[in-house]
């Protein structure tokens, strides 16, 4: 089929976005669906959508800078006041905001059962960490509670399925915390470095070991921050004003920021390889789980000091616990663990070059104050029927858009999540660019949950931040993501809503340099083939594979057996190949091979591909 116009639409910055002060209530639309589930609603207290289409005037070429969302709103059967049930500690200043617009019922250290007793009273919800709101605490509701809060950033502690199958909306309070969080590290960074927790044990102990207890001095050593969101930028800013020189490592950090306040960003290999201290401050997600392990800490320069604030389960703990007995980690400063409270007899925990504070990187008076504020103005935001910048389930979308869509939205999930894992070096993703084949006319063809779908794969893998279609784009301005959109309107039958979708991101190096397209930008394009998503270009190279599983990019020479070779290292392993496909330029000069595989190869096995002479680069990727 032949292209025969093309129409584009820009999405990144200066779209309307309601404060706190500004928001709206919008009408209802009842007959919708949750976007991870189709189950149907309660027609009387739901989590809806008002559904706007993009109109575009002309078919040929039109921009726009304003986005629509789907809005998140709340309806309500009553005309009482809502309950708000707030199951943990909250500082009164969000109490009393919380009193001037509902009965508010302050119930602590509820057991399970009685927190699933309470809640069919409930409208509204708020908890810490420390309380588990299970699928059986939303099927006790009743349909009644509608929101819930999570006072604090992570959600681990919440059923986000239960959630949006019952109809309630998950919000949390993700910036208070910043400052209290920031000088904690640099508290642990300073104390640490001066052996201050270790020499006041001592001389409570009744000693006077002065020798013992010389420190390291700061001015002058390089410190990683890895992460360089909220928090890490303001540990860096404090870090600079005690003389230190600081590197820092994110895939999305925007290079302007990083430059106003004296940062170089760089690769996370320079990041671990050069510096005196690393400073943690990334979420815990599959991508960065255990992401300081043998393998990391073995390129360290001997001597490195390590603190983390972030995530416990960011670092593997029995290799840290290695790397200090064998002097590549010098010391140790944390206040988070894998398990909290870690156990007793903790030899990460117990170990005399380890700093520890029981996770107290939110705990100052003014962030506990600034959560309290924080989540009740989302949550009582939210029973009003406004717009909720924290939402963090997904929305409601009517039921025949999300039909229709549903393969593509996979589809366009996953080439978001191969793109990022694509991209090396410490410039980050600023620029993308998707592009939509299809033969319907722009005005009928919605992409906002593609494109959301785009901006969730391509943030979520090393991000705490939950993207849906009511923070999308605002997420993806936030960290100076610029996504723009083509159209191209193909010959044929309009019945299909889409031939393939392509994700462009510009001014970025591959870990593939294969992906790197003839105009410089690294490129993957997808189709859907019997409701399956399937990768069908690399680059310039056509391949097909089923993006299921894993998959393994190789770029090779093109010769006879290769297929065979690869196979063999991968079925001596017990890794199943469930597709291949190789794509060339012409024969016998180089191909790509696209290997879909069930299992994650060992490293060996990797390196056992690598080794293969004729093999010029390859990379694993998760899905």
């Amino acid at each position: 089929m032949a292209a025969s116009s093309a129409s584009s639409t820009t999405f990144s910055a200066n779209f309307p976005f309601k404060t706190n002060h500004q928001r709206q209530s919008l009408p209802a639309i009842n007959s919708q669906f949750s976007l991870c589930s189709k189950l149907s609603l309660s027609p009387t207290l739901s989590l809806l959508t008002h559904h706007h289409r993009l109109r575009h005037r002309s078919a040929v070429s039109t921009t726009t800078s304003t986005p629509t969302f789907n809005r998140s709103i709340i309806v309500s059967s009553l005309d009482a006041k809502p309950t708000v049930l707030v199951a943990e500690k909250l500082g009164e200043a969000g109490i009393n905001l919380l009193r001037e617009n509902a009965n508010v019922d302050c119930s602590y250290n509820l057991s399970p059962e009685e927190l699933c007793t309470k809640i069919s009273l409930c409208d509204a919800l708020i908890v810490r960490s420390g309380t588990k709101v299970t699928r059986e605490v939303f099927e006790s509701s009743g349909g009644r509670l509608k929101v819930v809060g999570r006072a604090g950033v992570g959600i681990d502690n919440v059923d986000l399925a239960a959630a949006t199958e019952h109809g309630c909306l998950v919000v949390n309070a993700p910036t208070a915390n910043t400052v209290a969080a920031a000088e904690h590290g640099i508290a642990l960074l300073t104390a640490m470095s001066r052996n201050v927790a270790q020499a006041d044990a001592s001389v409570k102990a009744g000693e006077w070991k002065r020798n013992k207890y010389v420190g390291v001095s700061l001015v002058g050593k390089t410190l990683a921050v890895l992460g360089f969101g909220k928090v890490g930028s303001e540990v860096a800013r404090r870090a600079k004003g005690l003389g230190m020189h600081v590197i820092a490592h994110d895939p999305y950090a925007p290079a302007d920021r990083a430059r106003a306040i004296g940062v170089e960003l760089v690769s996370f290999e320079d990041a671990v390889s050069t510096a005196d201290f690393i400073s943690l401050h990334m979420p815990l997600t599959p991508a960065t789980s255990k992401m300081l392990n043998d393998e990391t800490f073995a390129k360290m320069k001997r001597g490195v000091r390590i603190v983390n604030v972030a995530r416990g389960g960011v670092i593997d703990e029995e290799a840290l616990v290695r790397a200090l007995d064998s002097g590549i980690v010098a010391q140790a400063a944390l206040d988070v663990f894998t398990e909290e409270p870690p156990p007793k007899d903790s030899k990460l925990v117990q170990h005399e070059k380890v700093t520890t504070t029981p996770h107290l990187g939110a705990s100052t008076m003014e962030a506990q104050e600034g959560v309290a504020v924080e989540i009740a103005e989302a949550v009582v935001g939210a029973l009003k029927g406004e717009l909720a910048a924290t939402a963090v389930n997904a929305p409601m979308v009517p039921a025949e858009v999300l039909n229709e869509l549903k393969p593509f939205v996979e589809l366009a999930e996953k080439l978001g999540r191969l793109s990022v894992q694509l991209v090396a070096g410490g410039s980050g993703v600023k620029s993308v660019k998707v592009t939509y084949a299809s033969a319907r006319a722009p005005d009928d063809l919605d992409t906002r949950v593609l494109r959301a779908m785009i901006t969730k794969g391509l943030i979520e893998p090393i991000s705490s931040t939950f993207v849906n279609l009511v923070n999308a784009d605002f997420t993806a301005k936030q960290r100076g993501l610029r996504i723009t959109e083509e159209r191209i309107v193909l010959d044929g039958s309009p019945e299909n809503p889409l031939e393939s979708i392509q994700v462009q991101i510009a001014n970025v190096e591959s870990k593939f340099a294969s992906a790197i397209s003839e105009s410089g930008e690294m490129r993957l394009e997808g189709r859907v083939k019997d409701g399956i998503p399937h990768l069908t270009k690399v680059g310039y190279f056509e391949v097909d594979v089923s993006l299921e599983g894993s998959i393994i990019l190789c770029r090779q020479v093109d010769q006879p057996g290769m297929i065979g070779r690869v196979g063999s290292i991968l079925g001596e392993d017990n890794v199943n190949v469930s597709f291949m496909s190789v794509g060339r330029i012409a024969p016998r000069t180089h191909a790509v091979m696209a290997i879909g595989v069930d299992e994650q190869p060992s490293n060996e096995v990797l390196k056992k591909i690598g080794d293969i002479p004729a093999i010029e680069e390859f990379v694993f990727l998760k899905l």
